[in-house]
């Protein structure tokens, strides 16, 4: 079952989200601290009341970072459902690098089937579908004007993009750098003649990887569904893969009992993959 005619709906509303988001990033907001001492800000409430909002009308259940946990035993045998992160990099939202984003996937079968990323401090749109991935600059203006699907894909760029360096590109978190990145990093590095390394926040990396501008993004250690969901549905959609570390032939899935994440490497589509 195609699931593509939700796209226009949560594209919508991932701009709205973000109108939320750079409203509170122009003030001097405050930030408070969850449970697990990671940073809770107005912008991630305002920004989830909003998405929920929309998608409590689709009939799909919906997990959100910031919203109520749902308990395995009720959510095991869901099929279809929605996977969001209203403000996906907090730490970068905090720190005002720009590198946050927000973030909705569908997952249906435990497969990622459609994904939204949009960045709104340089208002770039990333989405997919049955039919492959796009990016879209200065998406507000161009979403708010017309949001018909057909024509934001004439509007954009399908990915992956054309590539005009040989070196071989590894993103890795910018707030989340650890021991096992690096000897990550250190063993591939006489395998190419030219590494280069790129650090960026929250689900622009995996952003970067569909882009083909990343050969890959390795993770390791815990993230959350939610963390990595629309970027695996929009990776899967040009081309690309996001797999297991320690073994390649194995995708993530979700609705896990745990609703985490193994340690995990993004690829770029496999025409360019050179690892």
């Amino acid at each position: 079952m195609k699931y593509d005619h939700f796209l226009e709906t949560i594209i919508k509303v991932s701009i709205e989200a973000g109108d939320a988001i750079m409203e509170v990033y122009a003030t001097d907001f405050s930030v408070n601290l969850k449970t697990d001492n990671s940073p809770l800000t107005m912008a991630d409430t305002r920004a989830n009341d909003i998405i929920l909002g929309v998608l409590n009308q689709t009939g799909l259940p919906v997990i959100s970072e910031e919203g109520r946990h749902i308990p395995f035993h009720i959510r095991e045998n869901w099929e279809t459902f929605w996977l969001v992160d209203p403000l996906d990099g907090t730490k970068e939202f905090v720190n005002r690098n720009g590198e946050f984003s927000v973030n909705i996937g569908l997952i249906s079968a435990k497969k990622p089937v459609l994904g939204v990323i949009y960045a709104p401090v340089d208002d770039i749109l990333y989405f997919s579908d049955s039919e492959g991935a796009w990016k879209i600059e200065f998406a507000k203006g161009i979403v708010k004007a017309n949001s018909d699907v057909a024509n934001l894909k004439r509007a954009g760029f399908k990915l992956p993009l054309e590539r005009g360096d040989n070196d071989y590109t590894v993103v890795a978190s910018r707030s989340h750098l650890n021991p096992e990145t690096t000897d990550f990093i250190n063993k591939i590095k006489h395998e190419h003649d030219s590494l280069r390394i790129v650090s960026r926040g929250s689900s622009l990396k995996m952003c970067m990887i569909a882009e083909g501008k990343a050969d890959v993004y390795p993770r390791f250690g815990i993230t959350s569904e939610w963390d990595t969901a629309a970027g695996h549905a929009i990776v899967m959609a040009a081309g690309g893969r996001v797999v297991r570390m320690e073994n390649k032939d194995i995708e993530l899935s979700y609705n896990n009992q745990d609703l985490e994440n193994p340690s995990f490497m993004a690829l770029r589509p496999k025409k360019q993959n050179q690892l």
